[in-house]
């Protein structure tokens, strides 16, 4: 039992590392904040609902069907909306979601309202329990997400994203093709969400529209880079990490309220104290420590 709990726990922490990742390709390093996170979850989760009713997949291809739907989402959604900037963006990612929710509410094949319940075994074969697969399989989706970032950051892609980011019309004025490398980030920011969303019915074995659209997962996508550092991909990984950690502490220990309150607290404390995140505060240590 100690085992299942523990990759229980595990697959959530590594799930938010994904969400986290993924939003800070989008809202780091191009700097467009992105509210609408849990729609692309939610996308990749009911993705995984229509096909377990209709010719059910592997879970592995289902994270592969998954992530192109929220990629080509996440491509539609850039289309209509980046031609927005600031606080208009952040409002138009927003009703997307909501239109989004109401789509899969109405939508009686996918339970509707009432929420979808999946069968899943008890056990796989040669590897044990069926949490332990999903968890693995969590893992595996944890290091691809994270090289992607990785690989980006380190890019002429990542070059063009920071441009961006750091002043838009004069990467514009430039030469530099924002509107595509915007398009770009968009798509592989919601294809990274829908494949950490796609395993998720499997996990809890019941999805209804309040849990996959559920505010959490727009709020911990925001707030672990934040906290974590949003210029680096090492920023999602360390905010995600010690977030996700303190609310399964708190959810355990005390109620899941309280891991909401932790979050809140701490995204105001760091933004308030240190809005560069915790990879900005060593950074800065590194350089007082080298000038002196």
């Amino acid at each position: 039992l100690w085992w299942r709990w523990w990759c229980g726990c595990g697959y959530t922490v590594l799930l938010f590392v994904i969400l986290a990742t993924a939003w800070n390709i989008l809202g780091g390093y191009t700097g467009y904040v992105n509210f609408g996170s849990a729609a692309f979850f939610a996308v990749g989760a009911y993705t995984s609902i229509f096909f377990h009713k209709t010719f059910p997949l592997p879970i592995p291809v289902l994270i592969v069907i998954g992530g192109v739907i929220s990629g080509l989402i996440g491509l539609g959604m850039g289309y209509l909306t980046l031609r927005l900037r600031g606080a208009f963006f952040a409002i138009g990612t927003l009703a997307l979601a909501v239109v989004l929710q109401t789509i899969v509410t109405n939508w009686t094949y996918l339970g509707g309202a009432r929420g979808a319940y999946v069968l899943r075994p008890d056990e796989m074969e040669f590897i044990g329990p069926y949490i332990q697969y999903l968890f693995l399989l969590m893992l595996a989706l944890t290091v691809f997400a994270l090289s992607v970032a990785r690989g980006i950051e380190r890019s002429q892609l990542g070059y063009g994203f920071a441009t961006i980011r750091d002043d838009e019309l004069a990467a514009e004025a430039s030469g530099v093709p924002t509107l595509r490398l915007k398009l770009i980030a968009t798509t592989i920011s919601g294809g990274l969400m829908g494949m950490a969303g796609a395993p998720f019915p499997y996990y809890l074995g019941y999805v209804q529209p309040s849990s996959a659209f559920g505010l959490e997962y727009a709020v911990n996508a925001i707030a672990m880079p934040m906290i974590g550092g949003t210029t680096s991909w090492v920023g999602p990984l360390i905010g995600a990490i010690m977030l996700a950690t303190l609310q399964q502490w708190a959810t355990v220990t005390f109620s899941s309220e309280l891991g909401v309150l932790l979050v809140g607290v701490l995204l105001v404390t760091f933004v308030i104290l240190a809005p560069k995140g915790i990879v900005g505060l060593v950074q800065g240590w590194r350089r007082g420590k080298a000038g002196s």
